[in-house]
């Protein structure tokens, strides 16, 4: 088949293609999978930050008509790995943060189990607890690394020299709160134990994963772990890992051999179950010449992990390149505390980060008297100023001109507070975003010929963000052929290995997969397949990899309204453009991208989870305190991108969208407030309280 005749499946606006099933009711998420006479779970948790349980009390609760049984630490199976310590749970009566596992009440419905469980009485040995977070501490820790596997700390030319010698300095300290994942989906499992096997149906974004964790745990080998993730309702990377909840249904599943057992986690429980995003403290020091060309920058962030496990997320990390400058410093220090373990939210250390570093950016274009915008352009770096490679490409300077003109940026005057419209002071703000170009190896992708097409099998997860339309574009433009003859089967262990959907990784590491199946099938059988001829391909090595940077791009554009008389703030309008690699869907990758861009002004706005460290727990746990954007904070969101060709960063030549749209859009709103009013709000959320000093 000529190029000319050849079917065009990539780049083209599709439906998804689960849409129907979804809006119908008929795509079973996990804890939907029919499974024969379930019992369900209701988790018991710790009511104490620190301490042991001294005795467990459950009469009360086994005999309640309907209770299977009741699993603690006392009759739980041990465990054959506990390096993990936030999955190590019911090994011993120790309890190391509020709301840790320490039971589960197993009935024949949900509501038994719940009501039983509150029939449960603990006794604890209580100890002090640590549950303060502060940057003025004298314990911080240096972990060895940040997330995933950055240097902790790193460090080029004299900074201090550079810094104090600059005509022009900023050095302002930017906080960000505990935040929470609050995917519409709640954190379920369905936990089958038969034969001496374990079958899990779990809401992951990673099934693989989750069954080499589990079979570390219970001892089993890989084959005698199943896990189905068909339909996932969101995740926001809080389930790119299995927690603790996953250990205890399958702990549970033991103690009614035959019966499957069904645990969904409360939106209660899962602010201390499933992860969070750390609070930040973050120093940042610009020195630039009178020009704005920056000589100097300082990134010192203080963060929280748990004792239990520690998770140190990497907020330092994107000012190790966004911007040229000879002198630089970045440092990651943590206070360990008796608190859960925090963990992926979308985009981490990013997120964050961005927000400190692109605020300072702007109080440094106040400082020089410069246009945001071009302050940007001056420090554009021609090579990445960590590694010293070239970008593959990097159109961050296209990214800022079209969108202040898409913005009508020409037409801003910049002296904050001026601009007044029926009691409402309004500005706009700019902010940059960066996410890196991921590609995991290890996916697996295999192709076969049916009488009706291809049927193409991965062990990927679609949480959501589209990749079950948009990977069989790929397979269908990969082959040759019409969407229509693609057959994708995806979210099971019983297919081909793949990594999991996170670090906006998912679309090109699986697609690399399907183009490798592709090319290996059409070599060795042409177009003209019989049925049941079968292929397989892997991630192919990328040598470029090595030789370049390689990351996605954006400029995010906010304009905000703040009431004179209240502090009242509105976000009408929101323009993000970005230069991420093929977009392989128009319609999904918009929806992506409007999605990041909503989060974050859920972040600029309203998302905080207040800790009460004399309980150590999160007081605001639940949807009716801990607040996200709804429909009346989102109003004019526009979304666009470049046509960005990069041969170097994968055979699909995608970069990944599912986190970037975040990242910058916090900043940007932040940036549009202080242009309103006059004030600078370095602490999020913004709320009104802040305009009103």
């Amino acid at each position: 088949m000529t190029d000319l005749l050849r079917p065009r499946a990539m780049g083209v606006d599709v439906a998804r293609l689960e849409g129907w099933a979804k809006v119908t009711g008929t795509a079973p998420y996990a804890y939907e999978h029919p499974v024969e006479n379930p019992a369900h779970a209701h988790a018991l948790q710790a009511s104490i930050a620190r301490g042991r349980i001294t005795g467990i009390d459950t009469a009360a609760a086994r005999e309640l008509p309907g209770v299977l049984a009741v699993l603690t630490h006392d009759n739980a199976p041990a465990l054959a790995s506990t390096e993990d310590g936030e999955l190590a749970i019911l090994q011993s009566g120790e309890v190391h943060y509020r709301g840790q596992l320490i039971g589960a009440v197993i009935a024949e419905n949900p509501e038994i189990a719940r009501h039983a469980a509150a029939l449960v009485r603990v006794d604890y040995e209580q100890a002090d607890h640590d549950a303060e977070f502060s940057a003025e501490r004298d314990d911080l820790y240096t972990p060895e690394q940040v997330n995933p596997a950055f240097a902790t700390d790193t460090s080029q030319g004299d900074l201090e020299t550079a810094f104090e010698s600059a005509p022009v300095r900023v050095d302002e300290t930017y906080t960000t709160p505990m935040e929470h994942n609050n995917p519409m989906e709640p954190h379920t499992t369905v936990a089958v134990r038969a034969d001496g096997g374990l079958t899990l149906y779990d809401s992951t974004q990673g099934a693989h994963t989750v069954r080499q964790v589990m079979a570390k745990l219970f001892g089993l080998d890989r084959e005698r772990v199943r896990v189905v993730s068909t339909h996932v309702g969101g995740g926001f990377g809080s389930k790119g890992l299995p927690h603790s909840h996953v250990v205890l249904a399958a702990m549970a599943a033991g103690l009614v051999e035959g019966r499957p057992v069904k645990l969904a986690l409360t939106r209660r429980q899962m602010f201390s179950l499933t992860g969070h995003r750390t609070p930040t403290v973050q120093r940042l020091r610009l020195g630039a010449d009178r020009d704005g060309r920056l000589t100097a920058i300082a990134h010192d962030v203080i963060e929280q992990s748990s004792k239990v496990k520690i998770f140190a997320e990497q907020s330092a990390e994107p000012s190790r390149h966004m911007y040229a400058a000879g002198n630089r410093r970045t440092t990651h220090r943590l206070a360990l505390l008796d608190v859960p373990v925090p963990s992926w939210m979308r985009a981490p250390g990013e997120c964050p980060g961005m927000f400190a570093g692109e605020v300072a950016m702007d109080e440094l274009a106040v400082a020089c008297g410069l246009d945001p915008i071009e302050l940007r352009l001056r420090n554009e770096p021609e090579t990445d100023p960590e590694s010293g490679k070239p970008y593959s490409s990097r159109n961050l300077v296209a990214c800022l001109r079209e969108g202040a003109r898409r913005f009508g940026w020409q037409d801003r005057d910049p002296a904050p507070g001026v601009r007044r419209e029926d009691g409402w002071l309004v500005g706009t703000g700019v902010a940059s975003s960066v996410y890196p170009a991921n590609v995991f190896p290890g996916s697996a992708a295999a192709i076969r010929r049916t009488a009706d097409g291809y049927q193409v099998s991965i062990g990927a997860a679609d949480i959501g963000t589209g990749t079950w339309t948009a990977l069989s574009q790929i397979a269908a433009d990969a082959l040759g052929v019409g969407l229509e003859e693609i057959d994708l089967r995806m979210g099971d262990t019983d297919l081909p290995h793949a990594t999991v959907a996170g670090g906006s990784s998912g679309l090109s590491s699986w697609g690399s997969a399907v183009v490798d199946a592709a090319a290996v099938f059409r070599e060795k059988f042409g177009t003209d397949p019989s049925e049941g001829d079968e292929s397989e391909g892997t991630v192919p090595d990328n040598p470029d990899r090595e030789r370049y940077e390689m990351k996605a791009f954006g400029a995010q554009f906010a304009e905000v309204r703040v009431r004179e008389d209240t502090g009242e703030i509105r976000v009408p309008r929101m323009l993000g453009v970005f230069a991420a690699g093929r977009i392989v869907n128009p319609r999904t990758a918009r929806s992506q991208f409007i999605g990041g861009m909503t989060m974050g002004i859920s972040m600029a706005l309203h998302e905080r989870s207040v800790m009460d460290p004399r309980f150590g727990h999160v007081v605001n746990h639940d949807l009716a305190e801990y607040h996200v954007a709804t429909n009346a904070d989102v109003h004019r969101i526009d979304v666009h991108w470049l046509d960005e060709h990069d041969p170097h960063v994968n055979p699909v030549g995608t970069k990944g969208i599912g986190e970037i749209g975040i990242v910058g859009a916090a900043a940007a709103v932040a940036n549009a407030a202080y242009h309103a009013t006059g004030v600078r709000v370095r602490e999020l959320p913004i709320t009104p309280e802040k305009f009103l000093g």
